[in-house]
């Protein structure tokens, strides 16, 4: 297959954010100018149980788009985001990362959620899946640093995940 032929002036767009970050205006990111230090992170230790991959392979992994997100009610740390699972239906999960996160900032991120878990109702709201982040603790720290998994805003809602 031969690759497309482009017009002069087409292509990526370098976009410069407002805090001076520059980022390809077509992978959806804003990559910083400079290099991000990893010497201050503690890793917690691998599980050494084993899960099968047939029992793996029973997660649903699926992008969704955040169309809103909210405080939930008398919790300090849940949010209740409203998503886009790519079904037509919006998909309602909560997620305990208020600490981490302000609402308004998260509404059309593309995120990982596992679709497929039994619903849970949580502060009287039924949440349909989880959204997948990291956590470590800070080297030679007990502080912990949540970092949700945002992929690339063109990947569509409901793609899955292998």
């Amino acid at each position: 297959m031969k690759p497309l032929e482009k017009k002069e002036g087409e292509g990526k767009k370098s976009v410069e954010d407002e805090s001076g970050s520059i980022g390809n205006a077509n992978n959806g990111f804003f990559t910083p100018n400079n290099k991000i230090d990893f010497s201050n992170v503690k890793i917690e230790p691998l599980f050494e149980e084993q899960v099968d991959f047939e029992t793996f392979s029973k997660s649903d992994f699926r992008a969704v788009k955040v169309k809103d997100c909210v405080p939930v009610a008398k919790s300090k740390k849940l949010l209740q985001f409203t998503l886009d699972d790519g079904t037509g239906t919006d998909r309602t999960i909560l997620s305990g990362i208020h600490a981490y996160y302000e609402p308004e900032e998260l509404i059309g991120k593309t995120l990982i959620a596992i679709t497929n878990l039994p619903p849970r109702a949580m502060m009287g709201v039924e949440s349909c899946g989880m959204l997948l982040s990291a956590i470590n603790n800070k080297k030679d720290s007990d502080e912990e640093e949540l970092h949700l998994l945002m992929v690339d805003n063109h990947i569509p809602a409901g793609a899955k995940l292998y």
